[in-house]
């Protein structure tokens, strides 16, 4: 790519103008994560966690891309609330020029545990994630040829992290394949993962990253898979899988505090996406929600079996449904998250600060 191309994207990318009409809020946005995530990494390797079929983005503009949901996911929302004028591109396809708006590194099955998902196959770990975040930081300072220049360009920018899901739905609570259910009780569980969690977020610190978004783990205990499998009624959250997300989600916003005192001009927060599930759980109507409990994709008991199934025909209300499989949310749902996320609505939403407000800091 020409130099003079690559200095003018970073020169001018705090002023660049969205289609959507309004100013870019930030040079460049960082993702990482699961299947919430996740927007075509996965979907050149062998791994059982894809999405590039229909029904998957069956509402998005660009069809199937390999994101767990019938349009945007979350972290799509949040980039059109920045005012990025296109979505953060994969990090298995992101260009020289990619490279400044931000990557995606997501990665459908990923945990912060290296061996969380390995049943499902081909996946990147969040060690994985942040190696590659690694590569891209070390790539951009070969273009820039200037170390302070690309440090400050980063410190602007806004990472987002939301993993932990899958260290609890394919890793802890599958005890008949993995050890760790069996090894540590729920609360010291949670103090290896939020150890762990901690160690790599230090890692992205250490290459530039000051203002990073830490996403809570939503209640799997009332995902329509876990219901299938476990509530007595369909409808009953299972507590006994709740109750362990708590201690991690509790641990996790601690941590924000920890790494906020510890680390010169850190910006860390907290997003309580847990907090907001429970609120579309109780008061679904509110939301535009007639299900809650079911995903979209009919596989079994609640809907709840397994993902899409290649080319299956989809429920036609997807807009009042709010999981779209058996695992993830749809874009309705994925819509009020962004939402509030980006701007809280209650003091819960968010600590110490919403995405807005991180942005502006």
């Amino acid at each position: 790519m020409n130099m003079n191309i690559v200095v003018i994207v970073v020169i001018v990318g705090v002023g660049l103008w969205s289609v959507r009409g309004g100013a870019q809020q930030a040079p460049c946005y960082f993702i990482f994560g699961d299947s919430s995530a996740d927007s075509g990494n996965n979907n050149n390797l062998w791994s059982y966690a894809k999405a590039d079929y229909l029904p998957y983005g069956i509402d998005f503009i660009f069809g199937p891309t390999g994101r767990f949901s019938n349009g945007k996911t979350t972290v799509d929302i949040i980039a059109e609330r920045l005012g990025f004028s296109s979505y953060i591109a994969p990090f298995s396809r992101a260009s020289d020029r990619d490279i400044f708006s931000g990557v995606n590194y997501a990665s459908a099955g990923a945990g912060i545990s290296d061996e969380t998902g390995q049943h499902l196959g081909g996946r990147t770990s969040f060690r994985g994630q942040v190696q590659n975040h690694i590569r891209t930081v070390s790539y951009m300072l070969n273009l820039l040829r200037d170390a302070n220049r690309t440090e400050v360009y980063l410190k602007r920018c806004i990472y987002s992290i939301g993993i932990g899901s899958e260290d609890y739905l394919s890793n802890y609570f599958l005890t008949q394949l993995y050890r760790t259910g069996t090894q540590y009780p729920p609360d010291r569980f949670a103090d290896l993962l939020t150890q762990q969690y901690a160690q790599f977020l230090r890692v992205l610190y250490n290459y530039g990253a000051r203002k990073m978004v830490l996403f809570g783990v939503a209640p799997i205990g009332c995902s329509p898979y876990a219901l299938a499998q476990n509530s007595p009624d369909g409808r009953t959250c299972v507590e006994t899988l709740n109750s362990p997300i708590q201690l991690f989600n509790s641990r996790v916003r601690s941590m924000v505090d920890q790494l906020n005192s510890q680390l010169p001009n850190a910006r860390f927060t907290y997003i309580n996406v847990y907090g907001i599930f429970q609120d579309m759980i109780s008061n679904p109507s509110s939301f535009g929600f007639r299900v809650v409990n079911a995903g979209c994709c009919r596989v079994g008991r609640n809907s709840g079996r397994v993902t899409c199934l290649p080319l299956q025909q989809p429920c036609s209300n997807r807009n009042e449904v709010m999981y779209f499989d058996a695992y993830n949310p749809s874009e309705a749902a994925n819509t009020i998250i962004a939402r509030r996320a980006y701007n809280a609505q209650s003091s819960s939403d968010a600590y110490p600060v919403d995405i807005s407000t991180l942005n502006r800091s």
